[in-house]
């Protein structure tokens, strides 16, 4: 069974940081491009950033580009979202996605999907 699990999320004041994890289990890590989405109330979920395991290359959003840092541990199969200089409108639930096929932050791309945490920044 494939599970995506995220943690991290939290309250911080706008300048503070966070790191987000997304642990995942039940596929093949490394042919997986992982992907963090972000959903604030009354929008559109979006994509904020993306890696693709197999090679580690990377793909940001112009409005976290940066800011954010995605990386990735084989090994222990979980994404980091690590987030700098938060601002209010990074308030959001983030989720992290999964696909087999290359990096794309497009919702409808990723087949499996985290339950979200929810990050809170206070001005």
């Amino acid at each position: 069974e494939v599970q995506l699990v995220e943690s991290g999320g939290g309250l911080v004041q706008a300048g503070g940081s966070l790191r987000l994890s997304c642990a995942a289990s039940g596929f093949t890590f490394d042919d997986y491009a992982i992907a963090w989405f972000r959903q604030a109330p009354g929008k559109e979920r979006e994509g904020v950033s993306c890696i693709n395991s197999s090679d580690g290359s990377t793909y940001y959003t112009d409005s976290v580009k940066g800011r954010f840092t995605i990386s990735s541990d084989n090994a222990k199969n979980t994404v980091y979202l690590q987030m700098n200089s938060l601002k209010p409108e990074d308030t959001a639930v983030y989720y992290c996605a999964a696909d087999l096929r290359p990096c794309l932050l497009a919702v409808l791309r990723y087949e499996y999907w985290g339950q979200g945490t929810q990050v809170t920044v206070s001005s």
